[in-house]
Formats: C-alpha cells, structure tokens, sequence
C-alpha cells in the first residue's frame, strides 16, 4: 500500500505560478512511475504530467506543455508540479498517482496508475 499526500493547492491570480507537492510513503520510490492529472468540475479526469522510474523520461499534455514542470526528489520520496502562466481553464483538482514497479514506457491512462492521493484545489481567478 502506498499513500500519496498532495500540497500546494490555492488560490492565484491568472498569470501566476503555483508549486504542487506530492510526498509518497513506501522504501521504494524510486522505482515508481509518477503522475499528475486534474479533474475541473463537470469533466473528466485528464493527464497533466508524467515522470519515469528513473527521472529521464517526462510527458506533458499539449494544454500545459511549456508552461508546467514534473520533477522528482527521491531522496525526500516527492514528485513535484511547477506551474507557471496559470490560467482560469488550469481550475480543477489536482492528483498525483504512482505505479509502482520498474516500468518501462510513458504512462498517460489514469487507469495505468495503482495509487491516488487525494486531491488539491488549484483555483486560477481572472
């Protein structure tokens, strides 16, 4: 069982930046694959960002490459979500998730991931 404990949600006027934190329990995070995806009100969850196990490999979706950046630190077990050039469609609640285990390729499906945080509320205001 792993416990994932987001922080750094709030409030932010547009144009801002926002640093997510995620810290994950378990002896074994380097190994994990991480990820950030946001569910706004009314939609869907989607993807945000992905790492791989061993920090070489990164993904963003296309509405906030550029401008947000997935980062890990596994000496203090936390993935990392610097978001920068906040915009009002960039609301939602904010996941991180793992999938533990080496594995190979980039994973982009919520349904890929074993473990889920419980969520922290980004709010961008005009």
């Amino acid at each position: 069982q792993v416990q994932l404990v987001e922080s750094g949600g709030g409030l932010v006027q547009a144009g801002g930046s926002l640093r997510l934190s995620c810290a994950a329990s378990g002896r074994t995070f380097n190994t994990y694959t991480l990820g950030w995806f946001r569910q706004a009100p009314g939609k869907e969850r989607e993807f945000v960002a992905t790492i791989s196990w061993t920090g070489g490999s990164t993904r963003y979706a296309d509405s906030v490459k550029g401008r947000f950046t997935i980062s890990r630190d596994n000496a203090k077990n936390t993935v990392y979500l610097q978001m920068n050039s906040l915009m009002q469609e960039d609301t939602a609640i904010y996941y991180c998730a793992t999938k533990i285990g080496r594995v190979q390729g980039i994973l982009i499906s919520y349904r890929a991931y074993d473990y889920w945080g419980q969520g922290t509320q980004v709010t961008v205001s005009s």
